[in-house]
């Protein structure tokens, strides 16, 4: 077992490009190197600086390494395809300059901020054929112009959000083309097991993002309906140590399977007080390190 420690602008409270309710970027630099973190995720395009030089110096300058960006589209829309190829480009270009690997891609929400329906919850099979057309079309375009790998997302509140959907999604691209980026926290807000599927499809899955949820909080979100935005900004997700993830039976089956590759803590909050995120970190990358996952 191998695995990179990491962590995310997202577990700094940054969902967008620019936003004056988030931390700035150097203060998270400083404080993600403060912490003791090795390897980082860039966040939204944009939310760094856009040139690669600049970025590398920065990171440099912390003994940081940037592994990966994320960012989604809407993939079941033929006419989104243009908007989608413009920011992967973009995208890539940044993670090439400053020596990433991978390009994150999540499926635009059916929802709003404010929890609004903006499209329908489920696909139909035409739809659905899109959007996998388009994650494969999108992992060729990486690959092939960027030498970079794409990682699909399974997220809360788009269209490859429950297990049955992430299993439909795994038998229907291709393992040379596509493989997950697992968020722990997403699967279980959905009501999945992610201890058992990362044991069944771990060959699927050389990028984990780390967090948990608090249960109580989550029963009130299913049984109330409220929207994903919503349960964020009531602390939804939490550290591993204080929540329903079972944190030492995952690290079982990371040894059971040799897992080899990134675990980048991703613990959703928005708006966060630029206060709130660093004594978290502190203590989550602790509590990982303690019991085997990651050093």
């Amino acid at each position: 077992m191998n695995i990179k420690l990491g962590t995310a602008p997202d577990s700094w409270g940054v969902w967008h490009a620019d936003d004056p309710k988030q931390i700035p970027w150097q203060r998270y630099l400083d404080e993600v190197a403060e912490v003791g973190y090795r390897w980082t995720e860039l966040g939204p395009y944009g939310y760094m600086p856009t040139d690669p030089v600049v970025v590398k110096r920065e990171l440099d300058q912390r003994r940081l390494t940037a592994v990966a960006l994320a960012e989604g589209g809407n993939l079941s829309e033929p006419a989104a395809w243009h908007a989608l190829e413009k920011l992967m480009t973009d995208s890539c270009e940044l993670l090439v300059g400053v020596g990433g690997l991978y390009f994150v891609l999540f499926d635009a929400s059916y929802t709003d901020e404010k929890g609004r329906l903006v499209a329908p919850r489920e696909l139909d099979d035409a739809a659905w054929r899109r959007l996998i057309e388009t994650t494969q079309r999108a992992a060729d375009l990486v690959r092939e112009r960027f030498g970079l790998s794409l990682l699909f997302h399974p997220h809360a509140e788009t269209h490859v959000e429950t297990e049955a959907q992430i299993e439909r999604f795994l038998r229907e691209t291709d393992p040379a083309r596509v493989n997950l980026c697992f968020d722990t926290g997403h699967h279980a807000y959905t009501g999945g097991d992610p201890i058992a599927f990362m044991r069944k499809q771990h060959a699927r899955i050389p990028f984990l993002h780390v967090k948990s949820i608090d249960a109580d909080v989550q029963r009130r979100v299913a049984a109330e309906r409220i929207p994903f935005a919503h349960a964020v900004s009531m602390d939804m997700f939490v550290e591993p140590s204080r929540g329903a993830v079972d944190f030492l039976a995952f690290r079982d089956v990371l040894r059971d399977i040799e897992y080899e590759g990134y675990a980048m803590v991703e613990q959703d909050m928005y708006p966060a007080p630029f206060d709130k995120p660093l004594p978290i970190a502190k203590r989550t990358h602790d509590y990982l390190v303690s019991i085997g996952i990651g050093s």
